[in-house]
């Protein structure tokens, strides 16, 4: 398994750290535990980790040596992928491994995945994670995506094997603006971690993590412009002015920044202190928490804490925090946007609602805080939908993936280069 930029165990909220390290984290975990041998290879960031980790049994993460020991901005990474792919070839030469799947995550390691083929005759199998042209058609100038990423996600449809899409609007864009063959694609969505995230009692979670009373609005994710986080303050400011909230005003609590080294303390640097800023120029200052960066095991008390959780993004391929909501029965207010649309089901675990319209941003909010009926409704559907999420049955359909494009049979052992 390939992940280039960005390694599965690092610790969430920076910039190039979010839901696909989640994903790989886990599938991997999962897949060795059917009996799948699993190395993982991730670009080399400091010159004190050991080259091979071993994660638990039947996984290993790999650190592979490409570019200098520290983080580079992924934008800056493709020169760095021959040595990448190099480093990857030695290291399966000199441990004697052949590798019967060569998994690539993001469109660096697909590309990193193709350099390697010649070398170990193994079938690839690409995962965008996200897609360059979905991104560009909602981002400003200065956050556009290259056209190089354009080129070589257009091209990895051509020379891989095989296609992961997380969720039938995905497909449609590998086939209609890809050019991605549909027999070619395979659809097996991302999954959640329903022993983690269940639901917990409300009060006792507002108590340990010190949240006031009153309807609390969560939102979890990266300091990101595809986030919305701007159409999130714009709408919470509407959601508390067009109504008489008789002194129990919303409490909107912003979980998302940086960790620290250890990765169990928050940063609360440059991005979140001007995201403060922004909330005193609107006036909403005092009914906005920041709490900066969770771990994810402090993410399921946060779930369980909140009325509503709102996921306001431009795009999403998924939606991961949508449905770690659900599965602890909190119900969603989302943009009706790419994977999204199918994680939640509308007006049964959540609302779905236009991107970029804080207006109706707020009408959402505001008809789950208000109405109990539909939040109990929603709160009774969010834990139905998410179990069809769960990491066993993403895991076993992802193996029948792999044993279609090796040939291999259904008992026989598989080694996957990830």
């Amino acid at each position: 398994m390939l992940s280039v930029h960005t390694s599965p165990v690092a610790a969430l909220g920076g910039p190039d750290s979010g839901g696909m390290n989640v994903y790989v984290n886990e599938l991997s975990r999962w897949l060795a535990r059917t009996g799948i041998n699993v190395d993982v290879f991730t670009r080399r960031l400091d010159q004190t980790t050991p080259r091979i980790l071993e994660l638990e049994e039947g996984l290993r993460l790999i650190q592979v040596e490409a570019g200098p020991p520290h983080p580079v901005h992924k934008d800056e990474l493709f020169c760095h992928i021959p040595d990448f792919a190099s480093d990857m070839a030695f290291f399966a030469l000199q441990q004697g491994v052949r590798y019967d799947i060569v998994h690539g995550h993001y469109w660096l390691s697909g590309w990193a995945a193709q350099l390697l083929k010649e070398h170990w005759h193994a079938p690839t199998v690409q995962m965008y994670h996200t897609m360059a042209h979905l991104k560009n058609a909602v981002a400003t100038d200065a956050h556009r995506e290259t056209i190089l990423r354009l080129q070589i996600e257009r091209r990895l449809v051509e020379i891989s094997d095989g296609l992961i899409a997380a969720n039938p609007d995905e497909r449609q864009e590998m086939i209609h603006k890809l050019g991605a063959p549909s027999d070619q694609i395979h659809l097996v969505p991302p999954g959640v971690d329903l022993e983690l995230f269940q639901p917990h009692d409300p009060e006792q979670a507002r108590t340990e993590l010190d949240l006031p009373d009153g309807p609390i609005v969560l939102f979890v994710g990266r300091i990101d412009p595809v986030k919305g986080i701007d159409t999130l303050f714009a709408g919470f400011k509407r959601l508390l002015d067009q109504r008489d909230w008789a002194g129990a005003e919303p409490t909107l609590v912003f979980v998302g920044g940086e960790l620290d080294d250890s990765g169990e303390s928050p940063i609360f640097g440059d991005a979140l202190q001007k995201l403060q800023q922004e909330t005193r120029e609107l006036g909403i200052e005092s009914q906005v928490l920041f709490r900066g960066s969770q771990t994810r095991e402090r993410l399921p008390l946060y779930y369980s804490a909140a009325d509503v959780c709102t996921v306001p993004s431009r795009y999403e391929s998924f939606g991961l925090v949508a449905v770690e909501a659900m599965a602890c029965g909190t119900p969603i207010v989302a943009s009706r946007v790419g994977g999204l649309q199918f994680t939640v089901r509308d007006e049964q675990s959540g609302l779905l609602v236009p991107h970029s319209d804080p207006v109706a941003l707020a009408a959402g909010l505001e008809r789950v805080l208000t109405d109990e009926r539909l939040s109990r409704t929603l709160c009774a559907g969010a834990r139905r939908a998410a179990i069809r999420y769960s990491w066993q049955m993403v895991s076993t359909s992802m193996v029948e993936v792999y044993q279609q494009l090796a040939n291999i049979e259904a008992t026989a052992p598989i080694k996957v280069a990830r």
